[in-house]
Order: structure tokens, then sequence, then C-alpha cells
């Protein structure tokens, strides 16, 4: 592989995060050669455009200000592997464990990663896989 493949693929990367800060979705779609995530911590799957965009709108309410702060970066193969802290505030209901949780106005911020992967010779994402404790923003934001 090339060592600009590697460089477009963290570029994407590096973009597309930024544009789920911005809300900037149709931006984020763009990223992907079809939009896919797989959440390793809730074991829940948003495969095409019309999953990925009702994942956003779900995680977003609960926590309209979300971020991430790229930790590292790194190019291995087919796949870009990202550490970061992701972090936002309680201001809208949340859902969990069959329950509706009034907001707190409470910050979390907790340490995850995701892997990135790409098609053969693509700068496009075929597939984010962030790896994370669900528990881990309950207990930041005190509810567990």
């Amino acid at each position: 592989m090339s060592d600009a493949l590697a460089a477009a693929r963290i570029e994407t990367v590096r973009r597309h995060m930024a544009l789920e800060v911005e809300h900037d979705w149709d931006g984020v779609i763009a990223t992907f050669a079809r939009p896919r995530y797989e959440m390793h911590g809730a074991g829940q799957v948003f495969d095409g455009e019309t999953a990925v965009r009702g994942y956003f709108a779900a995680s977003r309410t609960p926590f309209p200000d979300q971020g991430n702060e790229i930790i590292a970066i790194a190019h291995d193969g087919d796949t870009v592997l990202v550490e970061f802290w992701l972090t936002g505030t309680h201001l809208g209901p949340l859902r969990f464990g069959g329950r509706t949780i009034a907001p707190t106005g409470r910050a979390f911020r907790v340490r995850m990663c995701a892997t990135f992967e790409f098609g053969p010779g693509s700068d496009k994402i075929v597939c984010e896989r962030p790896y994370f404790d669900q528990g881990a923003v309950m207990r930041a934001l005190e509810l567990a």
C-alpha cells in the first residue's frame, strides 16, 4: 500500500470525526462507501444511510454537544485505528436500560477507541467500529 493512500485514509478519519462534532451528517455520510457502524459495547449495528442517520439523531438527543478529541491515530493495512476522548453533556432525555433519564446537566469524558475499515485501494470508510464500555458514560454522569 502506498504512503499516499495511508495518509488519505487517516485524513478521511480525521475529517469524519470532525464532521461528527459539527453535526454535518451529509459530510459524515460522504466519508463512507456505504454507511455502517458496528457498536462493540452495545452490540448494535447501524447499516445503511437511514439507520446511521437514526443513530446520529438518537445519540445526539441526550448529548447534543457530543465531541471527540483524538489521542492517537495509526494505519495498519485496510484499517485506521483511533484512540480518543469522547465528551459530552447530558442535556436531553437519555434512554438506557428500558427507562428514560431526565437531563442532569452533567458532563462526561471517557476514553475510547475505534477502528475504521476501508475497502482495498479506497479512501472511503466501509465500517466504523467503536469499542467502549457503555457503563463508563453512565458512571461518569454518576447515574450508575
